[in-house]
């Protein structure tokens, strides 16, 4: 048995989540370790929305010059018809900063993840080490890494995604297929000039599937997902490899620019969507859950990572009230204040999986009257206008 250091707070997992927690607890002067099982972090994944929720907090962090510099601020959300590209409804995002004062970003996964890492200091993530087991003791939690390494920290947060180790000490629940596939990729801006010359988030809604697309990497990439409807999906995987001749057929008929779209590409990722019910226990004296362990949910509200930013933000700030000395009341106000915001867009992030995908009809034409109706800026106010800083600097005067 190997004894590695003992940190007072552990993370398990360095994506997302994981690192915009440590990068919002060393702002707050509290020290920590990531423990990630990859040997190394590669650039994977595709494209990211994020939202002003999420922005401002990170703006906040450190990153505002990092995303002006990575990022696409697109004009606005463009929701399409299928098949003749018809305008469903146009939500503009230009006046985001002055509305909700952040503005909204696309981005290329990879660039936020190396923005939120340039944030820590050396040697914070230890890499090549999976969490094990875990065993949690009156006076702290023991964990056993990968090499039969042992660990013992007074907190562990699980950042740990969709198939968390954490989570399992926690709740006895799988993950649940949503139904649909999702193919991702990423083509040369140069390529689909007709979707940069305008920056924008464009979604072709149909029957069963939808496309979105998005210029990312300062403009010069588009990345763009696919979904599709099938019985069977396979594993969630950050990795797995999909064939674009199934896209291209899967969307035959689509809109002239989808079309052209997949034409450009070369290569696609694959992946089953799955998401988890939510559950109301994310901790317990000395463990806690963030982002996916906490709550996966699907894309399709495009708020995954918007959430764990606000979970990281949250957490980090209860502590640094409460001290390390009353973990287990800092826990308890984190998962007062996350519990129903993350509940709210889960449950709106799985009904998209019928909204968004509706067959031609009645209850379509309904939906893009409503949607039509309800595009103002105005009407995110619920979603992007929430500062999750200030959700805990107010209960605590309340309280």
């Amino acid at each position: 048995m190997l004894r590695t250091s003992q940190p007072r707070i552990a993370i398990i997992g360095a994506g997302i989540g994981g690192l915009a927690v440590a990068a919002a607890l060393t702002r707050a002067g509290i020290g920590c370790e990531v423990f990630e099982q990859a040997s190394y972090l590669a650039e994977v994944g595709a494209g990211i929305q994020l939202a002003p929720n999420a922005v401002r907090l990170l703006h906040r962090l450190g990153l505002r010059r990092h995303l002006t510099s990575v990022g696409v601020r697109p004009d606005a959300i463009h929701l399409r018809h299928w098949d003749d590209g018809r305008t469903i409804a146009r939500t503009p995002l230009a006046d985001c900063e002055t509305v909700f004062g952040a503005p909204y970003y696309a981005v290329h996964r990879a660039d936020l993840h190396r923005g939120l890492l340039e944030l820590l200091p050396p040697g914070t993530v230890r890499l090549g080490l999976r969490c094990e087991a875990i065993e949690e003791h009156d006076d702290g939690v023991e964990l056993t890494l990968s090499g039969g390494r042992v660990c013992r920290a007074a907190l562990v947060i699980g950042a740990d995604g969709i198939h968390s180790v954490v989570r399992a000490a926690l709740a006895d629940d799988r993950p649940r297929f949503s139904g649909q596939l999702i193919y991702r990729g990423l083509v040369a801006a140069e390529k689909v000039p007709f979707l940069v010359e305008e920056p924008a988030v464009r979604l072709w809604l149909g029957p069963g599937q939808h496309c979105v697309s998005y210029p990312v990497s300062g403009g010069r990439q588009v990345s763009f997902g696919a979904t599709r409807q099938t019985e069977t999906g396979g594993d969630e995987s950050w990795s797995a490899q999909g064939e674009i001749a199934d896209v291209r057929e899967a969307y035959q008929g689509w809109h002239p620019e989808v079309r052209k779209l997949f034409d450009a590409a070369d290569t696609v990722g694959r992946w089953a969507l799955h998401d988890r019910d939510t559950i109301s226990r994310w901790s317990t004296s000395r463990l806690t859950l963030v982002g996916d362990a906490a709550h996966p949910m699907l894309p399709f509200l495009a708020q995954g990572a918007n959430q764990a930013v606000e979970d990281a933000i949250v957490l980090a700030l209860c502590l640094q009230q409460h001290g390390l000395d009353d973990i287990e009341t800092a826990l308890d106000r984190y998962q007062q204040l996350r519990v129903p915001r993350t509940t709210e867009v889960h449950t709106r992030s799985r009904a998209n999986t019928r909204t968004l995908h509706l067959d031609d009809g009645p209850d379509q034409s309904e939906r893009d009257t409503t949607l039509g109706g309800g595009s103002a800026l105005a009407a995110q106010e619920w979603l992007y206008g929430y500062d999750a800083e200030s959700a805990v600097t107010v209960r605590a005067k309340i309280d």
